[in-house]
């Protein structure tokens, strides 16, 4: 095939600093054409997730300070439009989402773009059955429930798994697929309106962690405790969690959207009941090209069957980015949010 090549000028939000959502700027951007193994994505949609604004904050993985100008984002879906030299299997005009850009997550940015150049190893072509948009909201948050419940803690008929921030785009999809598979989910939500988002989704109890201290709420609902924790909050209710847990029981800490999580004496877990405690690192789960195939055939199929349900929270066009961080720093949106190119 010929390859297709040659600069073109696109819009892009950039920021020249850290700092809040007003940092983010839609201005005009250059894009080189793609190199050996790139192909050029014209993206349909973006996926916001909490790593941007951590990013943009500068709070995350600050010893490794970041280059400006910078475009954030690293997870999106869209066309081909152009391929570098070398490239096989992948054709323009071809439908395609990527979660990452072949490093660790909050490296390697540049979603937040009308069009960008990707490594043609990173592209996962979509099936008919979903669109770009559904791409964009879930694949990132599917894939990261994958790594829970296929490599730390697979829920099982008779569990009991309590969900922080159950109506979360990650937290909606953990609460449908551990109740699939027969555990009894209980879930924190931050307002009224989420917990009906949560219950709609797989949580068979709710908590409004703003109003009630969840430990003892969930004691109330389970005396005897819960048999895993799935956290993607951190901070706020990491320790807390430890003591809702039964003995043996499982916290998986996969996220840190009120900040990372303090040091724990790993003697403490002994003493609340022989617990474990597991931080997955979501690049090792799909490093290799079987292992990301696995996965997202998995996800794709729970998608086609009806397990598994999108829930899109908000769209934004791609260029008011900054109301969408707002929004979401303002915990205003339930589930996914995607930008719109």
């Amino acid at each position: 095939m010929t390859p297709q090549t040659g600069t073109i000028s696109c819009k892009a939000v950039r920021l020249h600093r850290n700092g809040g959502p007003e940092v983010l700027v839609w201005e005009d951007h250059t894009l080189p054409p793609p190199s050996p193994g790139e192909v050029r994505i014209r993206h349909k949609a973006i996926a916001l997730n909490f790593s941007d604004i951590n990013v943009r904050r500068g709070g995350f993985y600050i010893s490794d300070p970041k280059a400006f100008p910078m475009i954030l984002g690293n997870e999106g879906a869209g066309t081909v439009e152009a391929i570098g030299e070398a490239v096989e299997g992948i054709l323009p005009g071809q439908r395609v989402a990527y979660v990452g850009s072949g490093g660790p997550f909050y490296e390697n940015t540049g979603s937040y773009a009308e069009v960008r150049n990707l490594p043609a190893s990173c592209l996962i072509p979509l099936p008919p059955y979903v669109t770009e948009a559904q791409a964009a909201a879930f694949m990132l948050k599917g894939l990261t429930a994958s790594l829970v419940v296929n490599r730390h803690f697979k829920p099982k008929p008779g569990d009991w798994v309590l969900i922080h921030a159950a109506a979360s785009g990650v937290g909606i999809i953990l609460s449908q697929w551990a109740s699939h598979l027969g555990a009894t989910v209980i879930g924190t939500v931050g307002s009224p309106e989420k917990a009906a988002v949560a219950k709609a989704h797989g949580c068979a109890h709710t908590i409004l962690y703003r109003e009630t201290d969840f430990v003892k709420e969930v004691r109330r609902i389970r005396p005897e405790g819960v048999d895993a924790v799935l956290d993607g909050v951190g901070k706020d209710v990491f320790m807390a969690s430890l003591d809702c847990m039964a003995p043996f029981g499982h916290l998986v800490n996969y996220g840190n959207a009120s900040g990372h999580p303090p040091p724990l004496d790993i003697l403490l877990l002994a003493k609340k009941g022989s617990l474990q405690v597991s931080r997955p690192a979501f690049s090792f789960h799909i490093a290799r090209k079987e292992d990301a195939k696995r996965a997202c055939d998995e996800l794709f199929d729970l998608v086609r069957r009806g397990v598994l349900k999108i829930e899109i929270g908000a769209r934004f066009p791609l260029e008011h980015a900054a109301a969408a961080h707002a929004a979401v720093e303002a915990r205003r949106v339930t589930g996914s949010v995607v930008l719109e190119g």
